[in-house]
């Protein structure tokens, strides 16, 4: 019996399998992708992807993905991969060969106001998607998190990273409470999820496997910390969230920093430090 999770393939098997979905191509060059770490995943020459899931779960996730992208691609103004090929790479476990959207990551360039105003699409597209439809491809529900438990447990790590001069020691923000809202969620809008091109244009939006039927000031957190408080807070605007939904996902995302920051500073979190504390820095501008 598998015990999950399994180990990743190796190069050789990554060609093999390349070579029978795609065709045989010796010059294909196949190199594991450094960012994210949720799957196994590698560039295949200058057009693919290939991520290979290492547990079932993982695996109905990205068939999920795949149905989402789907369903999405003509109404959220932005690019979404398309898979070239899908199936089991291992008895029970998943791959997709997906298109490379161009652009760079998030991280590596700025969002300008045009690049807002498709993230502003791209939300408005998401809240469109019914219940229905929701439903049909089996996208999760998400409950809405408690301001009150991440509270405590951001005041706990700013008073230890403020001792240590990781935090400035701003007051926390004052919690807010659930809206109600509920709309389909991307739910890992983090900039190297972002494809930006020149002129700080958003071209496309990678990995989709987190999606959910959720709060929506769960994207708009994940805006602030991939483009910043400030950003994000307009993009919401523009997508048509109101000024207490806007309120409440920049105030998770600045309880969120705190405490990742803190996880990684002081437990057992392995996510880069420069990372988390540009999110941190993005998260806590004025917004």
């Amino acid at each position: 019996m598998l015990a999950y999770p399994v180990p990743p393939p190796s190069e050789a098997a990554v060609r093999r399998l390349l070579d029978a979905v795609l065709g045989a191509d010796p010059a294909r060059s196949v190199r594991p992708v450094a960012e994210g770490g949720e799957h196994a995943t590698w560039w295949a020459g200058p057009h693919h992807v290939v991520r290979f899931a290492l547990d079932p779960d993982t695996g109905v996730r990205q068939r999920r993905e795949r149905a989402l992208r789907d369903l999405v691609r003509d109404r959220v103004g932005v690019a979404v991969p398309a898979s070239a090929a899908a199936g089991e790479w291992a008895d029970g476990l998943a791959f997709t060969v997906d298109t490379r959207l161009p652009g760079v990551s998030g991280e590596l360039r700025r969002v300008s106001r045009r690049g807002e105003a498709r993230l502003a699409r791209m939300l408005r597209g998401l809240a469109g998607v019914t219940p229905r439809e929701a439903a049909a491809i089996g996208l999760p529900e998400q409950p809405p998190r408690s301001m009150g438990e991440l509270r405590a447990r951001a005041e706990a790590a700013a008073r230890r990273l403020a001792a240590d001069g990781e935090f400035d020691g701003s007051p926390l923000p004052r919690p807010v409470p659930d809206t109600g809202a509920r709309a389909v969620l991307h739910n890992d809008l983090k900039g190297e999820h972002l494809r930006i091109g020149s002129g700080g244009r958003v071209l496309g939006v990678l990995d989709w496997t987190d999606a959910a039927v959720g709060d929506p000031a769960e994207d708009i957190a994940g805006l602030a910390l991939a483009i910043g408080a400030a950003a994000a807070a307009r993009v919401a605007a523009a997508a048509g969230h109101g000024p207490v939904l806007r309120a409440r996902g920049i105030a998770l995302a600045r309880h969120d920093t705190l405490i990742r920051l803190a996880d990684r500073l002081y437990g057992d979190d392995d996510s880069p430090v420069p990372l988390l504390r540009a999110q941190r820095d993005r998260a806590w501008e004025r917004s």
